[in-house]
C-alpha cells in the first residue's frame, strides 16, 4: 500500500497553497491600475461572495469530486496569461484565438465550467455587469479549499477578464504529468516561482482525482523498457495495473490521497517504495 507523509510544517505549508494562488491571480487588475483587494466589490456587489460560496457548496454536496475540479481549474486559468478567466472562453468563430478546452492539459480532463456559469448567471441577476468571472474562478477556488477541510484566506479581487485565450500557453505552460523535474521547476519559474512554491502547490493534489492516461507510463514503460517504474511501491502498482491497463482506460480514475480523497488535509501519498 502507498505510505502516507506528513509535512513538517502541515498547516503552514497548506495554507502557502492557498497563498500562493492569489500570488498567481495578478490576471488583469481592475480598472485604472488599482491593485487587486478584498473588498473591491464591497459596495458594488457585497453579495457576491455569499452567492459563490453556496453555489459552489451545492455543487460539492451533489459531487464531492467538485471541488477539486474548481481548484484545478483556477490553477490552469492562472498558469495561462495570469488569472483571467481565458480558460472559460470558447471559440468566437471570428479565428482570433482556439479555446483553451482544448488543450492536451484541459481537454476530456478539466471540469466545473456549469458550476462557474452558474454563479456567474447568479451573481448578474444580482449585480448585473460588475463582477468578472476571473474572481469568480479564483473565489470558488478558495471555496473549495474550505469546503473540504483546507484553511481560508482573503482572495484579492478586482480581475478583469481576458477577450482572448491561447491553446499554445495552455499546452506548453502547464506542467504535464510526464513532464521531468526540471521541466517542471522551469514552468514554475516562468510564473516567478520557485521551487518551494512549487512543492507547496502540488500539494493541491490532496484532494481529487487521476486518470489512468496521466500515469500509465509509469506502470507500462517509465524508462522505456515495458517495466514498472521501479520507483514505484510494487504492491500498489500491482493495484493500480488492475484497473489501468495498457490500453484502454484512459478516463478510468485513481485517487490521488485513497486515505482521504475528499479531504484537503496535510497529508500526501507517495508511491515509492518504503
Amino acid at each position: 500500500m502507498a505510505r502516507r507523509r506528513q509535512w513538517s510544517s502541515g498547516g503552514v505549508a497548506a495554507a502557502a497553497v492557498l497563498g500562493l494562488l492569489s500570488v498567481l491571480c495578478a490576471g488583469h487588475p481592475a480598472p485604472g491600475g488599482f491593485p487587486l483587494q478584498p473588498r473591491f466589490y464591497e459596495h458594488t456587489c457585497p453579495q457576491m461572495q455569499a452567492i459563490v460560496g453556496a453555489i459552489v457548496a451545492r455543487a460539492h454536496a451533489e459531487d464531492p469530486r467538485m471541488a477539486a475540479s474548481l481548484l484545478r481549474l483556477h490553477f490552469h486559468d492562472c498558469f495561462v496569461q495570469g488569472c483571467d478567466a481565458s480558460v472559460l472562453l470558447d471559440a468566437d468563430g471570428s479565428g482570433r484565438f482556439v479555446t483553451e478546452k482544448r488543450s492536451n492539459p484541459n481537454r476530456d480532463s478539466l471540469r466545473g465550467f456549469e458550476v462557474i456559469d452558474e454563479i456567474k448567471a447568479a451573481v448578474e441577476h444580482a449585480c448585473p455587469r460588475v463582477v468578472s468571472c476571473a474572481d469568480i474562478v479564483a473565489v470558488a477556488a478558495r471555496d473549495s479549499v474550505v469546503l473540504t477541510g483546507g484553511p481560508g484566506w482573503e482572495v484579492p479581487l478586482g480581475r478583469r477578464d481576458s477577450l482572448t485565450a491561447s491553446l499554445s500557453g495552455s499546452n506548453n505552460l502547464i506542467p504535464a504529468p510526464n513532464d521531468s523535474l526540471p521541466t517542471i521547476i522551469g514552468k514554475f519559474a516562468n510564473q516567478g516561482l520557485d521551487v518551494v512554491d512549487l512543492v507547496a502547490l502540488s500539494g493541491g493534489h490532496t484532494i481529487g482525482d487521476s486518470r489512468c492516461v496521466s500515469f500509465r507510463q509509469r506502470l507500462y514503460g517509465q524508462n522505456n523498457n515495458g517495466q514498472v517504474d521501479r520507483t514505484l511501491n510494487p504492491a500498489y502498482a500491482a493495484e493500480l495495473r488492475g484497473r489501468c491497463p495498457r490500453s484502454d482506460g484512459d478516463q478510468n480514475l485513481f485517487a490521488l490521497d485513497p486515505a482521504s480523497q475528499f479531504r484537503f488535509d496535510t497529508s500526501t501519498t507517495t508511491t515509492s517504495s518504503p
